[in-house]
């Protein structure tokens, strides 16, 4: 059994002595912070959003005051924020457990494990979803949803589920891999239909493989819904074949992520470099200066074309078209933000929006 059922740790290093001095501190009211409400398709950190929409898991704190507890970025912030969750958490727990045991199929005091599902929910606009994954979404018992599953897939969500925010932004993730597998676990040995919500495509940059591997090895089955991996869906949006005969003859994703948070990239390798194909490249804008460097070093020709892509396929959706010497500079003047795409390879060019007509347009911003 799982470690929230135990109604003990939850993970271990939660009820740790420092969270325990933490864990019933007074949350700041919700206005007391900067929050932006309105302008990102995707749930930021301590949005005003998230925590309506999470609203179920602080009733008791909700029932004390009239404010969301919204709370300023730290590590004792985080366990705040989850000492507030668990109350409630275990209550849906016994719920769902109970509910198992009233529908039958359970024998000696033990029920079959529920359903996990892992499933991608595409770059953000809803209509990219599966069939398979909006029926998914609306039987769940349990979602828990990254950063960049939009709001609008979100809205599509079953009246009677509970949504979960497990996302992560650079310097603050509201939980850590090791507690995602624990409730993973936790609410399906309750026997739950568990959802685990991820943008893009959840085998592509999603951690979606170590989930899955940890559950696997706990008995647990989990079933994988492919989504459209933003590489596709926003190539697609803006007319770039990733692929294109006498162009391309082949695609790599790259993660743009770099070793603890610095401004080198994890990967760039020689054959990287090779002007016939497409690069792509995930969460690479701290990154992008010095990986255009290193490409141009091992010989992809500087006035290759090149796009950045903010929130694509979203109402939102901003685009950097310049040619790679001059990408990380565009996008600084352009202030694009995360999560953006960045899309390297002469393919960009065959972009009906790709500006050709005088070197004043070598550059531009482009709303959706």
């Amino acid at each position: 059994m799982a470690l929230v059922y135990k109604l003990a740790p939850f993970p271990s290093s939660l009820y740790s002595p420092q969270f325990e001095r933490h864990k019933f501190s007074n949350p700041l009211p919700v206005y007391s912070l900067t929050c932006n409400a309105s302008t990102s398709p995707f749930t930021e950190k301590h949005s005003i959003e998230r925590y309506q929409r999470d609203q179920w898991l602080y009733k008791n704190q909700l029932e004390q005051s009239s404010s969301f507890p919204l709370l300023p970025d730290s590590k004792s912030t985080r366990q705040n924020d989850i000492g507030l969750q668990l109350p409630e958490l275990k209550k849906l727990l016994q719920v769902l457990k109970e509910k198992r045991e009233s529908e039958g199929g359970c024998s000696g005091g033990k029920c079959p494990p529920g359903d996990v599902f892992l499933v991608g929910t595409g770059p953000g606009d809803p209509e990219l979803l599966t069939l398979k994954a909006v029926r998914v979404i609306k039987s769940a018992d349990l979602l828990l949803y990254d950063r960049l599953v939009s709001n609008d897939v979100l809205d599509l969500v079953g009246p009677d589920a509970r949504l979960l925010y497990v996302g992560k932004t650079a310097g603050y993730h509201s939980r850590t891999q090791e507690e995602i597998h624990e409730l993973l676990l936790s609410f399906a040995e309750a026997g739950a239909t568990v959802v685990r919500l991820k943008g893009g495509d959840p085998l592509v940059f999603g951690r979606g493989g170590e989930e899955m591997d940890f559950l696997q090895q706990q008995g647990i089955q989990v079933k994988v819904i492919p989504g459209i991996t933003a590489a596709s869906g926003i190539a697609a949006e803006l007319g770039i074949p990733l692929t294109h005969r006498g162009v391309a003859n082949s695609v790599r994703f790259l993660t743009g992520h770099s070793r603890k948070g610095g401004t080198d990239p994890l990967f760039v390798a020689e054959n990287a470099a090779d002007p016939d194909s497409t690069l792509v490249v995930y969460m690479g804008l701290s990154t992008l200066p010095s990986l255009a460097l290193k490409l141009m070093h091992h010989g992809l020709p500087s006035d290759t074309p090149a796009a950045a892509v903010e929130r694509g396929t979203t109402p939102q959706q901003r685009t950097v078209f310049a040619e790679l010497k001059d990408l990380a500079d565009k996008i600084t003047s352009a202030e694009l933000l995360s999560p953006t795409l960045i899309i390297i390879g002469k393919v960009v060019a065959l972009s009906p929006f790709w500006p050709v007509h005088s070197e004043e347009e070598s550059y531009m911003v482009q709303a959706r």
